[in-house]
């Protein structure tokens, strides 16, 4: 069985910020498909099993804050073996809005959530959905600079045209490589779906 992770910080204020975008995408997948997530408490988080693509899956919702996002996600990760059917899905400041691309093994790149995640299995051998949210030059990240600078950003809302992104057509990107990868069980085969597709 699959397990599928939304990064992002608990709701409220947040729920509209850049990086509640893992969350967010993840929420609307379980909606969608008619996963029931019911609350958890130690650690916290929403947790719910269903099907997608003729696939049991589990669908994870951290309700810490990022940089403790791996203590829910360990309860369900047993062993090395069982982790290479995580799928992260989180926010990527070096990603232009508009760009989704899948990974497996690869590293943080810097994301506290994930590195979270990583601290808490003991390996970063899993499939990473990163999803864009900086601002784009000629196709490319162009995001803030200094980390004080982009850690506002971050938390800041998305505009109500990007979120309409959000929620339409990048949501869609990333239930086509999740899709993808259920259905082959190869996560190269979500990379092709997606990696190379061009900037929306």
């Amino acid at each position: 069985m699959y397990t599928i992770v939304g990064l992002g910080n608990p709701e409220g204020e947040y729920a509209k910020n850049r990086h509640n975008t893992g969350r967010s995408i993840v929420s609307a997948l379980a909606d969608e498909h008619g996963i029931m997530l019911g609350e958890k408490k130690k650690p916290a988080h929403f947790v719910g099993t269903g099907d997608m693509a003729d696939e049991k899956v589990r669908v994870v919702l951290p309700d810490t804050f990022m940089n403790k996002s791996g203590s829910a996600v360990a309860p369900y990760i047993k062993s090395a073996k069982v982790a290479e059917k995580l799928i992260v899905v989180y926010d990527d400041i070096d990603l232009p809005l508009g760009k989704v691309r899948v990974s497996f093994g690869s590293s943080s790149g810097g994301h506290n959530g994930v590195r979270s995640v990583e601290r808490a299995l003991k390996t970063k051998n899993f499939i990473k959905i990163r999803v864009g949210v900086s601002k784009s030059a000629r196709g490319k990240a162009k995001k803030p600079a200094g980390e004080k600078a982009v850690i506002k950003y971050l938390l800041s809302n998305f505009t109500k045209g990007d979120m309409e992104k959000i929620q339409g057509p990048i949501k869609e990107r990333v239930f086509l490589a999740l899709e993808t990868i259920l259905e082959t069980d190869d996560p190269v085969m979500g990379m092709n779906a997606v990696n190379g597709l061009p900037l929306l």
